[in-house]
């Protein structure tokens, strides 16, 4: 047990200490100032600017970055379908996978376009190589650097500055930030046992009967597996993703793994706090995720250690750890925070499947995706934080008669109406709306595997984890068509599996596009603001109070609204097992 929670406490206070280091690289990178990589990339990116026809020192307004990120990822949507829908004419096909069902293929475009990488699919038996590399890591940078640059231009307008241009922070956040990282990285997990091949599968004899043979699949997965964490993607490029020995082979590639699901969502924080000029709010900042994230790795690894009471009575034992459905090389420990870490960013990457844990892991991984803020997706999730920080200076006036300020700039109706449609209206819908018509239907529809109160759970945690852009899931329901082999071979495809694909793309557009529009536009209005000086009744927002304050209001407006699910899903299941053992 002890070992257990010493590798926890190791991992967090290795995060912890690089955020300065890399928070300060990322602000030199959008401010523009020297770093290691400009006797490599100054030559470089003028010639993309040029390329593309970007016009490098012309900011954008909101409404003008937001179109621009709407433009370009409609174009970016339609290559990656149409790669996915030709593959089977594409080289890098050893296997000659034909293309997969259309609404697979749709629900697969979106969801990495939106930085989500949801997959109803096994990346083995699903795409081919080139499917893998040219459409899903692709956008695996691109949706990354979109979430990155959106982060960056809300902390522009929070402090004051114009937003800039979405296509140059596009450019730099991929070649200052994602890709230098990713090379290096690949090259680490390729040392540490990942594989990165482009041949086939390796067929072998099976050791119980020589006579029979069995394929291994395998591929190019170094390169998939770094920037899948480091972009918070989450998408696996086999069917178990890191709970795969071939992804996530040992304990030095797991850390390697959580360690870069963190890095930029902890980084920019401190970041933001280069460009207010205050460093110590962006600490106390630091600290409100930070104690939700300690929090929830608490509850998960607890229930994990002590495992499930009716099976420990079946084994006649007082406690042992809940194994079921995670990989002995890491154990209950690195299972439990990797889960929490992996539903915190956003990143949706798994080494144990989520449906195993206990109702407490269940609990922890719905409220992160809940309140998106426990460090949150790449770029968005800091955004989301400040704009709760911006309804906490509101309630905070209210309730002491002072006017509502943040960074010297008034709090007025349009900020508190855009903070308050991002938080509380559009999450909710794209979650509660799509999951109640799924439980209402669920023989014709959502294909519950486990009935009661697991299930609720199975089918909230699916939109969840869509509307957050995370990608993870409980599994369990029938999401997933036939394989294009076996249609092929005359399978017939699945309304449940139609029904989740299209249903899902409503959540993860609406989680996506619709809250990056109300956060340019917020930072727009607060950039254009005219800041008054600081008198004796302006409300301090660097202090431990108001942190304070701003914690109790992220419980109270972001965790009340969806208290009902969780009271209903992963709450009632743990009284329900409780009480089968009383």
């Amino acid at each position: 047990m002890l070992l257990g929670w010493i590798q926890i406490a190791l991992t967090l206070l290795i995060l912890v200490a690089m955020t300065p280091f890399f928070g300060r690289y990322i602000a030199r990178v959008f401010q523009e100032q020297g770093t290691i990589l400009d006797p490599i990339l100054n030559p470089v990116e003028p010639f993309l600017y040029s390329l593309v026809g970007v016009r490098a020192k012309e900011d954008m307004t909101g409404w003008q970055y937001a179109r621009a990120i709407l433009y370009s990822n409609v174009v970016m949507g339609l290559l990656i379908f149409s790669i996915i829908m030709l593959q089977q004419f594409l080289p890098l096909n050893p296997t000659g996978i034909p293309a997969p069902t259309w609404d697979t293929a749709l629900h697969t475009s979106i969801s990495f376009i939106t930085n989500t990488n949801q997959q109803h699919y096994s990346g083995e038996t699903y795409l081919s190589y080139a499917s893998q590399m040219w459409g899903l890591g692709y956008h695996m940078f691109t949706s990354a650097a979109t979430g990155l640059a959106v982060g960056i231009a809300f902390i522009r307008g929070l402090t004051g500055r114009p937003l800039g241009n979405f296509y140059v922070d596009l450019i730099r956040a991929i070649t200052r930030i994602l890709l230098p990282i990713s090379i290096v990285g690949a090259i680490v997990l390729i040392a540490a046992g990942v594989p990165e091949t482009l041949a086939g599968p390796m067929v072998v004899p099976t050791l119980e009967d020589p006579a029979i043979s069995q394929a291994i699949a395998r591929g190019p997965v170094a390169h998939f597996e770094i920037i899948k964490e480091l972009g918070e993607n989450g998408g696996g490029f086999f069917a178990i993703n890191s709970a795969h020995p071939f992804e996530n082979p040992n304990g030095l590639v797991n850390l390697i793994q959580l360690v870069a699901i963190l890095s930029i969502p902890t980084a920019l924080i401190y970041t933001y706090g280069i460009f207010a000029n205050n460093i110590k709010q962006a600490w106390l900042v630091y600290s409100i995720p930070f104690a939700l994230l300690v929090g929830f790795v608490i509850i998960t690894a607890i229930g994990e250690y002590h495992g499930n009471p009716a099976v420990n009575a079946l084994l006649g034992v007082d406690q042992a750890p809940n194994l079921e459905g995670k990989e002995v090389r890491f154990g209950w420990a690195q299972s439990a925070l990797y889960a929490v870490i992996t539903t915190a960013t956003m990143c949706g990457a798994v080494n144990s499947l989520h449906d195993s844990f206990m109702p407490n892991g269940g609990f922890s991984t719905l409220s992160n995706m809940f309140l998106q803020i426990v460090f949150g997706g790449q770029g968005t999730g800091t955004a989301y934080l400040f704009a709760y920080l911006i309804l906490a200076v509101f309630v905070t006036g209210l309730m002491v008669g002072r006017t509502p300020e943040f960074l010297g700039r008034k709090i007025e109706k349009r900020e508190v109406v855009l903070a308050s449609f991002l938080i509380l209206l559009v999450h909710p819908i794209a979650i509660l709306i799509p999951g109640a018509i799924a439980l209402a239907f669920p023989d014709q529809l959502s294909g519950i595997s486990n009935p009661g109160f697991h299930g609720l759970a199975q089918v909230i945690y699916e939109y969840a984890s869509a509307a957050a852009n995370n990608g993870s899931g409980f599994e369990g329901l029938g999401d997933s068509q036939p394989s294009p082999i076996a249609i092929a071979g005359g399978a017939t495809t699945s309304t449940t599996a139609l029904w989740w694909n299209l249903s899902a793309c409503f959540s993860l557009l609406a989680g996506r596009y619709v809250p990056i529009g109300a956060l340019l536009l917020l930072a727009d209005s607060m950039s254009r603001k005219q800041p008054v000086p600081i008198t004796t009744g302006t409300l301090r927002t660097d202090t431990g109070l108001f942190t304070g304050v701003t914690f109790g209001v992220i419980l109270i407006l972001g965790a009340l609204e969806f208290f009902p699910v969780l009271a209903l899903g992963p709450i009632a299941e743990a009284f329900q097992i409780a009480r089968g053992i009383g």
